[in-house]
């Protein structure tokens, strides 16, 4: 419990910089390092996922760069797929689960490789526009950020796949979502990350919910995850007020392509 605990740590660091919740982590360290089943890691991980976004969003809100408005539009769609998502993890096989989480990880590590950042232009910008909205980061150039967010009727039904994806794989939707953001609805990386942060605490919440009404959450396993990604999300919010994360994210993709083959391996028994 407490070597799980400090691997939570490093997990909730992670979670914070990137709005990822940690669940990358969570599971493969759950399911490989400590013989979880995919159902119990998937639990377990969103309960970490809620702890990190504990940790991380009242530092991101008082800072502005969480956008609460867009943030609680898209969560209805995510939540509503969250506990959809949950239902459906129950009645699939392991393998598959950890097939699906690979399939996230992959797309998510190809979409930042090719794609790291989309660089917000002033001609994405509409002023007067109700969705358009305004950060400061001391860490870039210019602090002050202005965009404007775009489709934003696509991007609430594409965060129903999100919040079915987060369930199911633990992986709090995080990884799924910041791409989405910043690609698909011309979001910042750090506005996107932040908000992800804040969203993927009522997501995981939905669908830990479901799990500890079917008797899936283990508990002294959650405990030691949700303290430790805690901790950590503390620390990720301090690390990033720092840190360009836009510089730092294109590294990710390899955290991703390697923690997606580590989990065939595992489908695939050989781990």
């Amino acid at each position: 419990m407490a070597a799980l605990m400090v691997i939570a740590v490093g997990a909730g660091i992670i979670g914070a910089l990137f709005g990822l919740g940690g669940g990358i982590i969570f599971v493969p360290v759950l399911t490989i390092l400590f013989g979880l089943d995919a159902t119990a890691a998937a639990a377990a991980s969103l309960v970490g996922v809620v702890a990190t976004s504990t940790g991380t969003a009242s530092s991101y809100v008082e800072k502005g760069l969480s956008n609460i408005r867009l943030g609680m539009l898209l969560e209805i769609t995510t939540s509503i797929g969250a506990i959809a998502g949950a239902v459906i993890a129950a009645y699939l096989d392991n393998w598959i689960l950890f097939c699906i989480f690979a399939a996230v990880m992959f797309y998510s590590g190809i979409k930042m490789a090719a794609k790291p950042e989309r660089k917000i232009s002033p001609e994405d910008i509409e002023n007067g526009s109700d969705m358009t909205f305004t950060f400061v980061d001391p860490a870039e150039t210019v602090p002050e950020q202005t965009y404007t967010v775009k489709h934003a009727k696509g991007g609430v039904a594409l965060c129903t796949f999100a919040g079915m994806i987060s369930s199911m794989t633990g992986v709090g939707g995080g990884a799924i979502k910041v791409p989405l953001m910043n690609l698909y609805m011309h979001i910042p990386i750090k506005a996107a990350s932040a908000t992800s942060n804040y969203m993927i605490g009522i997501t995981a919440f939905s669908g830990a919910i479901i799990y500890m009404i079917e008797g899936a959450v283990i508990l002294d396993v959650a405990c030691a995850v949700a303290v430790g990604a805690f901790v950590g999300a503390v620390i990720g919010t301090k690390i990033s007020a720092r840190t360009n994360a836009a510089s730092l994210k294109k590294y990710m993709s390899v955290v991703f392509f390697a923690v997606a083959i580590l989990m065939l391996l595992k489908a695939g028994g050989i781990l």
